[in-house]
């Protein structure tokens, strides 16, 4: 059957380039147009995508081949592209930036893999003719990325943009879809080699206005439509399941709870339906605000920014406690990164040591370069709750923690790693009890078994829990 779906990858040469600032003013403008944009963001990006889903008013999903096979990157997209008018997929560092020299899993793979046009933009600082060089190495490198146009950016003056867009034009044949001055007031400011997490911004609305604003005021919003509905139509014969459900015959559904606050923000959309698709009831909790844990019968911690919080996690002393308590009785535990930081006994600051759940013999320090950043590759070699001995996880990794010390005792590792840091380089996935925390973040996509995993397990808690026998 052939679909027409018009879309449209926002690419650029480098990270830090302009791609997200344009790509959340495109999808704000589009959106007061009256279009319904739906966002995506290639690459394991949580943040980005936090701020995509505000512009476009719609959950951003992530593509990504090296956590999800290509088949399952092309459904995903297809589910969700279906639900609106326009796809909108911003990419990661450059356009051909892989995992290798023969750029696998770039946002050029992903391209071609999608058949969805491409515009890329230049970083014009210092720049005349050679932009226009860099455009055609970009046409030249691989004919089947369909580039259709490219949007100038950090344009100094009008002079410079007048050659720039001849230049780029004469060699090249894209048009050029906008031209953006240096900006004095850049709207998102950055840390840890990305974007603050819309969470912690203090101005969210006023920050998406003025990307809005600059995309209407210097981008060629109907040419770049244009593009996104000349988009190839697409003939994919696609194996889209039913979701298979192992639901007990009775008894209610188990409530897994996750740890959703300002200091816990790293969530995979699909990772919390895939949960509510093996029929758990999905509940949030904060750790920073609530005053104990409430009953549930699983717990999800994913990733965030628990140093940034310290102060506040630490402080909260009934709600560690409970989590503690919880964790003794049994409770299984899934926590990822920050989720393992905070399951830890200490988190260390500088000449400040600050308490945490103390859940797992392990304490962490913060230091001023990523100790952890890439694609992770992991081994089970140990029984857990969660993941059949042998089986390869693929994730990924991005921290500036490390870890000061991990206390001998009943915790023990189940992972090897094959590619990544992990805790200590050569193992992670640190079990204890019912509980099992790393820092690679998964995609529930790439790793079906998980969420299964996880249901089943607080469907028994809840069974002990609250008396009731499990069955089915």
């Amino acid at each position: 059957m052939s679909w027409i779906l018009p879309r449209l990858v926002m690419a650029a040469l480098r990270g830090g380039a302009g791609k997200t600032t344009l790509s959340l003013g495109l999808a704000a403008a589009w959106r007061k147009q009256g279009r319904e944009v739906v966002p995506f963001k290639k690459g394991p990006d949580y943040i980005d995508a936090a701020w995509l889903s505000l512009a476009a008013g719609r959950p951003c999903h992530n593509l990504d081949t090296f956590l999800q096979d290509r088949e399952q990157v092309r459904v995903s997209f297809f589910q969700n592209a279906i639900e609106g008018e326009v796809s909108l997929i911003e990419g990661n560092r450059g356009l051909y930036d892989g995992v290798d020299a023969a750029g696998s899993h770039s946002t050029a793979e992903l391209a071609k893999l999608l058949q969805a046009p491409v515009v890329l933009i230049l970083d014009c600082d210092k720049v005349t003719r050679t932009a226009a060089a860099m455009a055609l190495g970009c046409q030249k490198l691989d004919p089947g990325v369909e580039l259709r146009g490219v949007i100038l950016n950090r344009v100094a003056r009008s002079r410079q943009e007048s050659i720039l867009r001849q230049a780029v034009e004469s060699a090249c044949g894209l048009p050029v879809l906008g031209a953006v001055p240096r900006l004095e007031a850049y709207p998102f400011p950055e840390r840890h080699l990305g974007l603050t997490p819309p969470q912690e911004h203090l101005r969210v609305r006023e920050a998406l206005s003025r990307a809005q604003e600059i995309a209407e005021r210097f981008l060629d919003l109907n040419g770049l439509e244009k593009i996104a509905r000349k988009a190839a139509v697409l003939d994919w014969s696609l194996k889209i399941e039913e979701n298979s459900l192992n639901r007990p015959s009775s008894g209610e559904a188990p409530v897994i709870g996750v740890i959703k606050d300002s200091a816990f923000q790293f969530y995979y959309p699909e990772n919390l339906e895939a949960l509510s698709k093996q029929g758990a009831k999905v509940v949030e909790i904060s750790a920073v605000r609530e005053i104990k844990l409430p009953d549930v019968d699983g717990l999800y911690i994913g990733g965030g920014f628990p140093e940034t919080h310290a102060q506040s996690l630490s402080e909260n002393n009934s709600f560690r406690q409970s989590l503690r308590e919880a964790a003794g009785r049994g409770l299984p535990i899934y926590a990822e990164c920050g989720g393992l930081m905070y399951l830890g006994e200490s988190l260390n600051l500088g000449e400040k040591t600050y308490p945490m759940a103390g859940v797992l013999p392990i304490g962490f320090g913060m230091e001023k370069r990523p100790q952890g950043h890439g694609y992770t590759l992991l081994e089970v070699e140990e029984e857990n709750p969660f993941f059949p001995v042998g089986r390869e996880i693929r994730g990924h990794e991005f921290h500036y923690s490390r870890v000061l010390y991990v206390r001998g005792g009943e915790a023990y590792f189940a992972f090897r790693v094959k590619r990544g840091e992990g805790i200590d380089r050569k193992r992670d996935g640190l079990c204890f009890n019912e509980i099992l925390a790393t820092y690679s973040h998964l995609h529930a996509l790439g790793c079906p078994e998980w969420a299964p995993a996880l249901t089943e397990k607080a469907r028994r808690y809840r069974s002990i829990r609250v008396g009731t026998p499990v069955t089915g």
